[in-house]
């Protein structure tokens, strides 16, 4: 390629990758565009872009020109393997004029008979999306200048994938939170029941979670938690323990074998992953709660009359903790007519350069044997107010109804 005929291919492939109407494209639509002005503007018979898999450790094929069969047969290659996997591996341009089973993975690539290939990666900030190559029919040594483009190219589509698993992510994190999260809270006698969820303002959602749900016997089973992580695999995870923790609920009636089991669970399926759990067990009969934590904060308990405390008990390790032991515990505390107890993740108290135990305090005292949406509503004012939440945060209330007699407190802090 002379230096006149580069200088008109690189204003050419600049004009296309800067193309204000490519941001406004979907990745289908934007691969068919840039792939087929690429395949022009380079000359070249194929042009292919794979994408990392979830796990990292293979290339899926994701869009072609003039290789369409690697495509609809969904050809992988697997990360350090042959052409496109040393390209993802060294995250390095790649070019080899002789191509076969020595030197590529895919065989369809030498039975398409391409004599000549150049590989480029996909990355965007420092981490990598794909890899993009192009490939002839003919001999050819693809020159410095042409290496550059493709990595121009790259750059671009690199940059819109991403942007696209980002929205596509928070997406189905946001739907898949909103799924598991309880629709209607049960009505149950004398019991109320209201909740928050408020999603972490830069993530927009993340693995904290409440549930609550009937259990035999007349019972509630009251659960909050917090997986640690934000996106889409924190809240997946979310969902596997939420639904291990109902199962494990319908089998043991001790809050603390339950958690017991989760970590068990959790240790042994979901590697690497740490979440603090809060499950009470509630006898609407009797007002008896029987609760556990698994390095979740202590629920706060309001009885009409007495001073706003926080349960008394052990913390016991998270669920994933590497170094949790086996042993588990469970504390009882009795919620008297007009009692309120309130869940709550950390969200709701951690706030940048500010001291945590003096958090704590005011929780406490915005804290009254209140009916359970009011309590909510001032909680949120008193403790979030206008300011965006920095972490996922999930609130949970719980009442029981005053004895026949006087009204009940204001709903001022006391």
């Amino acid at each position: 390629m002379g230096r006149d005929q580069a200088s008109q291919t690189r204003l050419r492939v600049l004009e296309a990758i800067t193309d204000n109407a490519l941001r406004e494209l979907d990745p289908d639509k934007l691969f068919e565009v840039l792939l087929s002005r690429a395949q022009e503007l380079l000359a070249v018979d194929t042009v292919t872009v794979l994408l990392t898999d979830p796990a990292g450790g293979h290339l899926v094929a994701r869009a072609t020109r003039g290789l369409e069969e690697e495509v609809t047969q969904g050809v992988r290659v697997p990360v350090g393997a042959g052409f496109a996997g040393r390209v993802a591996q060294h995250r390095e341009a790649l070019q080899i004029t002789h191509v076969d089973e020595s030197t590529v993975f895919n065989p369809l690539l030498w039975k398409r008979g391409l004599r000549a290939m150049l590989g480029v990666p996909m990355v965007t900030g420092g981490n990598l999306v794909g890899v993009l190559h192009i490939g002839s029919l003919t001999e050819r040594r693809f020159s410095d200048d042409e290496v550059e483009l493709l990595h121009l190219i790259a750059d671009r589509l690199a940059a819109g994938v991403d942007a696209h698993r980002a929205r596509a992510e928070r997406a189905a994190a946001a739907l898949l939170q909103e799924s598991l999260l309880p629709g209607r809270l049960p009505e149950i006698g004398d019991w109320s029941l209201a909740a928050r969820y408020v999603p972490d303002a830069d993530s927009g959602v993340g693995g904290d979670w409440y549930d609550v749900f009937t259990l035999p016997g007349g019972c509630l089973g009251l659960v909050i938690g917090d997986v640690v992580g934000h996106g889409l695999g924190a809240a997946v995870i979310m969902g596997r323990l939420r639904s291990a923790l109902r199962a494990y609920a319908l089998e043991f009636s001790d809050p603390a074998v339950v958690l017991g089991k989760l970590d068990r669970k959790a240790s042994y399926f979901e590697h690497k992953t740490m979440a603090t759990v809060a499950y009470a067990v509630l006898d609407t009969a009797t007002g008896r709660v029987n609760l556990a934590l698994a390095g979740h904060p202590r629920p706060v308990l309001a009885v009409p009359g007495q001073k706003t405390t926080f349960a008394d008990g052990p913390v016991d390790p998270p669920i994933g903790f590497e170094l949790a032991t086996t042993g588990r515990h469970t504390i009882t505390v009795d919620l008297p007519p007009g009692a309120l107890a309130v869940f709550y993740t950390d969200g709701l108290i951690e706030r940048r350069e500010v001291d945590f135990d003096e958090r704590m305090e005011l929780l406490r005292h915005t804290v009254t044997a209140m009916p359970v949406e009011a309590a909510c509503a001032w909680i949120m004012s008193e403790l979030i107010g206008g300011h965006p939440a920095t972490d996922d945060i999930g609130l949970l209330a719980v009442r029981r109804a005053p004895a026949p007699g006087p009204p009940g407190p204001s709903i001022h802090a006391g």
